[in-house]
């Protein structure tokens, strides 16, 4: 399903270093996925992330969807430097004091049968908040990928792939924001 009301929405698998940005310079998003259409990304994950982004022609609903005010989840999967501590999971889950903002409470849990791997779910997207939050605990990020986005998954879509939504995922994600 390609156009729901004449719009078009897409997830992409954004691979490490494509920029986030519809201007024209190297690496940047629009260029990576060739479309045809005049793509806007919803959000952004910066050159270090990797993973799910969304696309649509349909500006309208672009700030309903990241705006931290409606409070939609988006899950990450994050590799660390060091093991976890129990600590550490608690403090970031209740909501730390990043400098300019304090995070939201939020739903973090260890990966099962790993040590410096963990899932978080942000309902708030602030600039590098989860690289921020790990850094204040003296971690650093290894990998960081974005593995959903509301309703919709990343699957198994190749890194650099990207896919129209289904009509049923525009469905339920048209619901959540209109």
């Amino acid at each position: 399903m390609e156009k729901s009301n004449n719009f078009i929405y897409i997830a992409y698998n954004k691979p490490l270093g494509i920029i986030c940005t519809t201007e024209k310079v190297e690496g940047n998003i629009i260029d990576a996925i060739g479309h045809k259409e005049k793509l806007l990304p919803i959000g952004r994950l910066d050159k270090d992330s990797e993973g799910l982004i969304l696309l649509t022609t349909n500006n309208a609903i672009i700030n309903k969807i990241i705006h931290p005010d409606f409070e939609h989840e988006k899950e990450y999967i994050v590799t660390l430097n060091l093991p976890l501590r129990n600590q550490f999971l608690k403090q970031i889950a209740e909501g730390v004091n990043i400098g300019d903002a304090i995070t939201k409470p939020c739903s973090i849990t260890a990966e099962p049968n790993t040590r410096r791997v963990f899932r978080i779910v942000l309902k708030q997207g602030l600039n590098r908040q989860i690289r921020r939050m790990c850094n204040l605990f003296d971690y650093q990020v290894i990998k960081l990928q974005r593995t959903r986005i509301m309703n919709i998954k990343l699957g198994n879509l190749k890194t650099g792939a990207w896919r129209n939504l289904t009509e049923l995922e525009v469905t339920k994600l048209l619901e959540q924001v209109l």
